[in-house]
């Protein structure tokens, strides 16, 4: 019997971290069919894996649910986050809401930074920095360009309900590229949700 990928994203939701094997027999399918549907599922960003070390021998490989997978599911939160910004905004103004999206930016660029230590080149770079993005549910990933450019596409938006109060958001997170990438590097918001965008990229390119 087929299972539809919501099937066994709620697998997870509901059983939490398991094994390639766990899933096959929670599923009643082989391990070579589940070994497909988590890889088909890991590179939509939907789920992750990581290594669990528990007593002696190989370490484990543990799938569970990122933020883009966690957000498959319907919760308030969004409904939340909107609506405490809202509460920001009219308690301390438009200067306690932009304290608030710089402390948020503050917490990425040092993440950020964090991650992009030691990157080399531009691709190298964007890759790393695609990689952050995705952990945080954006979905994230590279496109080279016939041009020589980049194209980083995000195809899912985990703060979409408080960026479309705020746009703040979104053009604090394009200046926090533009400083992550360094100042040789131009980036410019190439396609945007609150555009009409069906998602947000950015093209990146050195400066002539």
């Amino acid at each position: 019997m087929a299972h539809s990928d919501s099937e066994i994203l709620l697998t997870f939701k509901t059983g939490g971290p398991m094994t390639t094997g766990e899933l096959r027999k929670r599923l009643g399918i082989t391990q070579q069919g589940a070994r497909q549907r988590l890889a088909a599922l890991a590179e939509a960003g939907l789920l992750h894996e990581e290594r669990e070390r528990a007593g002696v021998g190989r370490p484990r490989a543990l799938w569970s649910l990122t933020s883009a997978g966690h957000a498959r599911f319907p919760d308030g939160h969004a409904e939340l986050s909107a609506a405490l910004i809202d509460d920001v905004r009219q308690l301390f103004g438009a200067e306690g809401l932009e304290r608030l999206i710089a402390k948020r930016e503050g917490a990425q660029e040092s993440r950020y930074r964090q991650g992009l230590a030691g990157s080399g080149s531009l691709k190298d770079r964007l890759e790393r920095l695609a990689a952050l993005r995705t952990q945080e549910g954006y979905m994230a990933c590279l496109e080279k360009k016939a041009d020589g450019s980049y194209l980083l596409i995000e195809h899912h938006c985990p703060i979409c309900a408080a960026a479309e109060i705020c746009q703040g958001f979104c053009r604090a997170e394009l200046d926090l590229f533009r400083k992550m990438l360094g100042p040789e590097v131009e980036v410019e918001r190439a396609e945007h949700l609150f555009s009409g965008d069906r998602r947000c990229a950015y093209r990146v390119r050195f400066k002539s």
